[in-house]
């Protein structure tokens, strides 16, 4: 009998790619590193959206956030919820005859379409309690003999309560994890080069060590249960890091994020350039659980499973070459609908409500380090990007991401570069399309939401926003 093939899914949250595996010197990650030389590592690995529960609900469901209705966060009064009749992983898994769990953060639900059988959620920053949650329901799968998939959320690196913490303050949390002077930080080129940042990122580099420290334990105890030749073991985070010009935002400081996979037997130490999206998470661990689909309901997922490629150093085929993404909400008062289309060079972005200034999470607005970059100097930027432009973004944005990696220079009003912008603009849409996106605008409405009308032969002028100064349909 074939021994069962089980999965561990380990989600860190706000984590960007601030890791030795992904070239960082400034920062110590001894076991996220040890992982990555066992195992894969994506450079070019992209969530969806950079929001916390929706990236999360993507990751389980293979749907981006307009296709499964967690457009923004789970908790308090936002509320946003995953559609009662989209299938999840734990749901899927739990058919197929696994034991599911999840310990620590959830941030998505409801829990009915989250069916996970043992459920240990805590806001916990101690990952010596996760690794004994997860000690003890390796404990159970081993008794029950079942195979079993095993999702851990950590909360960090995400900021704390404080103004400026990332739950460094308790010293039985924090003790053993290295701490790390704001002089000796790596000041990404994302941000801007000022005391405050500073700070916060020596304070962030602490909590992402507590980090490396408990995938360090998860792995213990899965060679101490002799799983460790027989688990799926991903490591990723949900959205990059919680300062400004990444988190809640479609740049690539958001959204470009660490994805490491060791498959047991699998290739060892490879750096794979190939570009691939979060909706392609669930697809992986299906394919590597033997899961079959029913062909009486068809799938709505478009992603692919990962394993096929994951000996690859060099690009696949032309089709692992562009990624699309869907970000709508963070807080219910944070709408700002975008959608994204990246591809090995070029770099799209359709602000459908461009017209509203780009909102502020409450964390990144009551940080230290929005606060010191307001105030410094009479021209605020935020890295090499001036303040106005984060703030009052166009409809549309295109950037070389070969000679413009941080987006700052605009291209779509560039004339050499209209045919380009029409084709990624085509492309965009015709990903809408598939994925029966409501925010695919014209004239200001949703055309998803008018189809009955348009079939029934209502005509909707082909532009982007209503215009009051010429509100005629009629041509």
């Amino acid at each position: 009998m074939a021994a069962p093939k089980n999965v561990l899914l380990v989600v860190a949250d706000d984590l960007g790619k601030s890791l030795g595996c992904y070239g960082e010197t400034a920062i110590r990650t001894p076991h996220i590193d040890a992982l990555a030389k066992d195992g894969t590592v994506f450079d070019n690995a992209f969530a969806s959206t950079a929001s916390c529960s929706g990236s999360r609900s993507v990751i389980y469901t293979g749907l981006h956030t307009h296709e499964n209705g967690q457009y923004g966060l789970n908790h308090y009064t936002h509320h946003f919820m995953t559609f009662d009749h989209i299938p999840t992983a734990p749901k899927l898994l739990r058919d197929h005859g696994y034991l599911t769990g999840i310990v620590g953060k959830i941030h998505v639900g409801p829990l009915s379409v989250y069916p996970w059988e043992v459920v240990r959620e805590s806001p916990t920053r101690d990952v010596t309690w996760v690794a004994e949650q997860v000690d003890s329901f390796l404990q159970q799968a081993k008794q029950e003999q079942n195979p079993f998939f095993l999702a851990v959320g950590y909360m960090d690196p995400h900021r704390d309560s404080t103004r400026g913490g990332f739950g460094n303050g308790d010293d039985q949390v924090a003790a053993e994890d290295p701490e790390y002077q704001p002089e000796n930080v790596k000041v990404p080129e994302f941000l801007s080069d000022i005391p405050e940042v500073r700070q916060e990122l020596a304070e962030y580099y602490r909590s992402i060590g507590r980090v490396d420290r408990g995938l360090g334990l998860l792995i213990d105890s899965l060679e101490k249960h002799e799983f460790d030749d027989n688990t799926l073991v991903i490591f990723m985070s949900d959205n990059g890091p919680p300062f400004l010009n990444s988190k809640t935002t479609l740049y690539d400081a958001g959204i470009r994020l660490p994805l490491i996979i060791r498959q047991p037997n699998g290739p060892k130490n490879v750096f794979n350039p190939n570009l691939i999206s979060f909706v392609d998470i669930l697809p992986t661990i299906l394919d590597w659980t033997g899961y079959l689909e029913n062909t009486n309901v068809p799938s709505r997922r478009k992603g692919r499973s990962l394993l096929p490629i994951l000996s690859a150093t060099s690009v696949a085929d032309k089709s692992w070459t562009k990624v699309f993404g869907s970000h709508t909400f963070h807080e219910i008062t944070n709408y700002y609908p975008t959608r994204f289309l990246r591809t090995s060079r070029y770099k799209y972005h359709r602000n459908v409500a461009w017209k509203l200034d780009f909102p502020f999470s409450t964390d990144l607005y009551a940080s230290l380090s929005w606060e010191g970059i307001r105030n410094h100097g009479e021209q605020v930027k935020i890295g090499s990007r001036p303040l106005k432009s984060y703030i009052q973004r166009p409809p549309e944005e295109l950037y070389d991401m070969q000679e413009d990696p941080r987006e700052v220079t605009n291209l779509a009003s560039d004339p050499e570069y209209k045919d380009l912008l029409r084709d990624l603009r085509r492309q965009l849409e015709q990903w809408q399309r598939d994925t029966q996106d409501p925010w695919l605008v014209r004239d200001g409405v949703s055309l998803h939401e008018m189809q009955g009308h348009i079939d029934a032969g209502l005509k909707i002028p082909d532009r982007f926003d209503f215009d009051v100064h010429a509100p005629g349909s009629r041509t």
